[in-house]
């Protein structure tokens, strides 16, 4: 299943995160090993930001996820069911 991950960073560990020489290394590992489709980097509500879209096909994959994010970068992270408009289309065609 189709996930949006998204990952804040608070101003201070943000700030820390930037700084570090290992910062767009760190994330390009987590994109490869996460395995993404997308990802994007903005800011909501003052914070740093990333969006990430990845697969999940079992919960305990979950983990390998979240993890990286919270322990490297000290994130909040949530995850997102989303779906593409061919899944939206199906699912709309399958309350008639």
């Amino acid at each position: 299943m189709r996930f949006l991950v998204r990952a804040q960073l608070p101003t201070e560990a943000g700030n820390k995160a930037v700084k570090s020489a290992k910062f767009l290394q760190t994330i390009e590992d987590f994109i490869k090993k996460a395995n993404a489709e997308a990802a994007y980097f903005f800011e909501a509500g003052g914070d740093r930001t990333f969006a990430f879209i990845v697969n999940i096909e079992r919960a305990d994959m979950i983990p390998a996820i979240a993890e990286p994010l919270f322990q490297d970068m000290g994130a909040k992270v949530e995850f997102h069911p989303v779906m593409l408009l061919e899944d939206l289309k199906k699912a709309i065609a399958s309350l008639s």
